[in-house]
């Protein structure tokens, strides 16, 4: 087989991974369009119940609205800064105390039911006792946010470094490696793309935390306007607000997604 013709058969499966990509974005485009239209006409036939689920024309009326006003971006620049923070803080967090668990057996052994009672707790359950003790506003939403994510982070995180090959690092060992060293070479390097798992789940985990302190005590947010939307009964308001989260945790998700394939191709 010549180079040509090595480079040609290359080039052929890059199509086709380019070819099946693009049909599933169509079928994806088609999925959500056939989606919208059914709602659409299964509400202005009364097919479904306009009151409970409002429809996509009314949704897209009022987004319209907010949009041409500006004050949705108030509410999704608060929701996005509490969801960042926390989802930043909590990640570095639970890692860090994961790395701590790792290097001392001893901590890791006595803090190991603390930290599974602590991950059995229901914490969105827990916000309003939050609430209190971090304060109402930004920094407690934030607190709450940190707490949904960080016992998830460390748990996870302490146990991919547990189940580091054992035999390379007794190689390391064998070449006179510090702990710091098999630490940065090894564990933290071999567990790159598992701490990325650990971050996409953190996204969700995050948005969930902030929504449920902005149901609590926020004037503003995309948590307070679902909530407000059901006080009221406005479901297009709720629809609103589930669909602009819905669209601001996959960016988030996104960015990440990029910064994975930069590292992958180092």
């Amino acid at each position: 087989m010549t180079k040509l013709d090595h480079s040609n058969e290359y080039n052929e499966y890059l199509a086709s991974i380019k070819s099946r990509k693009i049909k599933i974005n169509v079928y994806r485009a088609i999925f959500l369009i056939l989606f919208l239209i059914i709602w659409e006409v299964g509400a202005n036939l009364k097919i479904i119940d306009q009151f409970l689920f409002s429809k996509p024309s009314s949704i897209l009326t009022l987004m319209i609205r907010f949009f041409a006003s500006g004050e949705i971006f108030k509410h999704i620049g608060i929701s996005f800064y509490e969801t960042v923070m926390g989802f930043t803080l909590g990640t570095l967090g639970g890692i860090i105390i994961a790395v701590i668990l790792w290097w001392n057996d001893l901590l890791a052994e006595i803090l190991d039911p603390f930290l599974v009672v602590l991950n059995a707790l229901p914490k969105t359950a827990l916000a309003p006792i939050i609430i209190v003790w971090a304060g109402a506003g930004v920094n407690g939403i934030i607190v709450i946010a940190i707490t949904i994510s960080i016992i998830v982070t460390v748990l996870s995180a302490y146990n991919y470094f547990k189940n580091v090959d054992e035999e390379k690092i007794k190689m390391l060992k064998s070449f006179g490696a510090t702990k710091y060293q098999i630490l940065v070479k090894l564990i933290l390097p071999s567990n790159v793309g598992n701490i990325i798992n650990i971050v996409k789940i953190n996204i969700g985990l995050s948005w969930v935390g902030v929504i449920v302190g902005e149901f609590l005590v926020s004037r503003y947010g995309i948590g307070y306007l679902i909530v407000y939307g059901g006080q009221v009964f406005k479901l297009d308001l709720v629809m609103m607000g589930v669909i602009i989260l819905a669209v601001c945790a996959l960016l988030m998700y996104q960015v990440i997604n990029i910064i994975e394939k930069k590292i992958q191709k180092y």
